[in-house]
C-alpha cells in the first residue's frame, strides 16, 4: 500500500514524498482512512510507529477547507510535554507546506505575547500542553466553542503525569458534536475510562500487543555488582565499547541526570543534560544540537522517553531500572525506529530484581534471555585515585545521604570517656576556665604585687583544741 491510496490530496502526497516517505506505515494506513470519514479512533501502537503522522495528515486534508476565526481555533492536539508538542508543530509545518493553515503552539516557558497574537489572528490547528491551555482558557484568550477536531496524543503519559484530570476538564469545554482520536502506546484502566465516557462508537486500531518491545531492538541486561560509582563504571565501558553513533541515557531522578551527565563530560564523552528543571529555551536548544549531531549522548530523565523522533538512533541506556515497566517500552522505542537495528542497555543491581521481573512479565519474556552480560570478573590491582574519581566519590556520597537525615551521635571510646569523667569532677573543685583557641586559662589569674604595695597576710594554720588562732611561739 502507498499514501496514494489513502485518499489523500495531490499536494498533501507531494510534501509527503518531498518528506522522504513513500509507504506508510500500519498505524498510518488503518488510521488514516477511518479519519478522513470522521469517525472517533482509539489507536493503540508501540512507540516509533509513526503515530504524529497518522492524525496529523488526515487533519491537514479535513481542514483545507475552511478558515479560522479569532480567538477560535478549529482543532485542537494536547500532548504531555512541551518537546512532544513542538515536535508536533514541526511535522505540521512539513506535511502542511502545500496548504495555508495557520498553527500555534500553546506551552509553558514560552513568553505569553507572540501566543496571544496568534490566537487574535485565529488558527486552524492549536497544539498544547493542558496546563498552559487551561491557563488561557481562565485568561479569557481562548474560545473552544469551534473545535470540530480533537486529537489526545500519548494518554497513558497524560495518566502517569497527573493530567487525566486536565484533560477531562478540557473535553467538558468541547463542542458535543465533534471527531476524537486517542492515541497511546498502553490501554490502563483509566484511560479506558476516559474513552468510554467522551467517544462516541470509536474504532479500535491496534497494530501492535500493547505494551510490547519493537522487534527491531535488541535488548541487554547488564547485572552490575556494587552501587552508584559502579554503575556509572559500568555505563561508561559499554559506550566505549559499543559503536554508539548516537545514545539516550535515561535515569529515574533529575539529580542523578546531572551527576551521570558530568561524570560522562570529564571522560571525555559529547555528552548533555536535559530534564525537566531546565528553561524551556535551553531544553530546545538542547535537543536541536543532539538532532544535528553536535551532542553524541542526551543523558535524560523520561521527559524525553515519549515520542521524540531522532533519526537513527543507535543505542538506548538505561542507567536506572524504570520503576514503572511502561516506560520501559517508551525508553527502548527511542531506538530501532522506522525498521533500522537499535540497541538497549539496562544497568541493574541486586536492589532493582522486583522491577526487573515487572519488566519481564510486561512484555512476556527475559531482557536478553540467553546473552546477559555482567560485571562480576575477577577485581582489578588497585590502580592510583584519580581526581576525577575522588571527586565522584565525594558526589556519590552526597547524593546517597538522603536530605533531612540527622548524623547518628558518635559514641566516645571508654578511655575518652574516663578521661572526660576526671575533668568534669575536677572543674567542680576548680575555678572556671575560659577557653581561647586551643589553650586554656584560668579564669582569674594570681597576679605579683607592685612595688611598694602591701603583701595580704598569709592564714596561719589551725591547732587542734586553740580554736581557729594558734600562738605563732607555739608553732616553733
Amino acid at each position: 500500500m502507498t499514501f496514494e491510496d489513502l485518499g489523500l490530496s495531490p499536494d498533501l502526497l507531494a510534501a509527503v514524498t518531498e518528506a522522504g516517505y513513500t509507504e506508510p506505515t500500519p498505524i498510518q494506513a488503518q488510521a488514516i482512512p477511518h479519519l478522513l470519514m470522521g469517525r472517533d479512533i482509539l489507536g493503540i501502537a508501540q512507540t516509533g510507529t509513526g503515530k504524529t503522522a497518522g492524525f496529523t495528515l488526515p487533519m491537514i486534508e479535513i481542514l483545507a477547507a475552511g478558515r479560522a476565526r479569532a480567538r477560535m481555533p478549529r482543532s485542537l492536539i494536547l500532548e504531555p510535554t512541551r518537546e512532544l508538542a513542538a515536535q508536533v508543530a514541526e511535522n505540521f509545518a512539513v506535511y502542511g507546506k502545500n496548504h495555508k493553515l495557520s498553527m500555534a503552539l500553546l506551552i509553558g516557558g514560552v513568553s505569553f505575547v507572540e501566543q496571544n497574537e496568534k490566537l487574535d489572528r485565529g488558527v486552524d490547528v492549536l497544539i498544547a500542553t493542558p496546563g498552559r491551555l487551561i491557563d488561557q482558557f481562565e485568561r479569557g484568550r481562548i474560545l473552544l466553542a469551534d473545535i470540530k477536531i480533537l486529537v489526545v496524543d500519548e494518554a497513558d503519559r497524560m495518566l502517569d503525569m497527573g493530567f487525566i484530570p486536565d484533560v477531562e476538564k478540557i473535553m467538558k469545554l468541547l463542542p458535543p458534536l465533534r471527531q476524537t482520536a486517542m492515541f497511546s502506546a498502553t490501554m490502563p484502566g483509566e484511560v479506558k475510562r476516559l474513552t468510554d465516557s467522551y467517544m462516541m462508537n470509536p474504532r479500535k486500531v491496534e497494530v501492535a500487543p500493547a505494551a510490547s518491545a519493537a522487534e527491531t531492538v535488541i535488548q541487554r541486561l547488564i547485572n552490575v555488582r556494587g552501587g552508584f560509582t559502579e554503575k556509572r563504571k559500568a555505563l561508561r565501558d559499554l559506550i566505549a565499547s559499543e559503536n554508539v553513533r548516537n545514545a539516550i541515557v535515561f535515569c529515574n531522578r533529575k539529580r542523578d541526570v546531572k551527576v551521570v551527565d558530568q561524570s560522562l563530560r570529564r571522560h571525555g564523552f559529547n555528552a548533555q543534560a536535559l530534564h525537566g528543571d531546565l528553561p524551556q529555551a535551553v531544553r530546545m536548544a538542547t535537543l536541536e544540537k543532539f538532532r544535528a549531531g553536535e551532542i553524541s549522548i542526551l543523558v535524560a530523565s523520561d521527559v524525553a522517553a515519549r515520542g521524540l523522533d531522532i533519526d537513527d538512533m543507535s543505542h538506548v541506556f538505561n542507567f536506572d531500572v524504570p520503576m514503572h515497566a511502561d516506560d520501559y517500552i517508551h525508553r527502548i522505542g527511542r531506538t530501532g525506529r522506522a525498521g533500522r537495528e537499535g540497541h538497549a542497555f539496562t544497568l541493574a543491581t541486586s536492589a532493582d530484581d522486583k522491577y526487573v521481573q515487572q519488566i519481564e512479565r510486561l512484555i512476556g519474556g527475559k531482557i536478553g534471555a540467553g546473552n546477559v552480560a555482567t560485571q562480576s570478573e575477577p577485581a582489578e590491582p588497585a590502580e592510583p585515585v584519580s581526581a576525577v574519581e575522588v571527586e565522584e566519590k565525594a558526589e556519590v556520597a552526597a547524593d546517597a545521604k538522603p536530605s533531612g537525615e540527622k548524623k547518628a551521635p558518635r559514641r566516645r571510646s571508654s578511655s575518652r570517656r574516663k578521661s572526660s569523667d576526671k575533668s568534669e569532677t575536677k572543674t567542680e573543685t576548680e575555678a572556671p576556665v575560659a577557653v581561647v583557641g586551643e589553650v586554656k586559662k584560668p579564669a582569674v589569674e594570681k597576679t605579683r604585687p607592685r612595688s611598694g604595695q602591701r603583701q595580704p597576710k598569709q592564714k596561719e594554720p589551725s591547732e587542734l583544741g586553740m580554736g581557729d588562732h594558734v600562738p605563732a611561739f607555739l608553732q616553733r
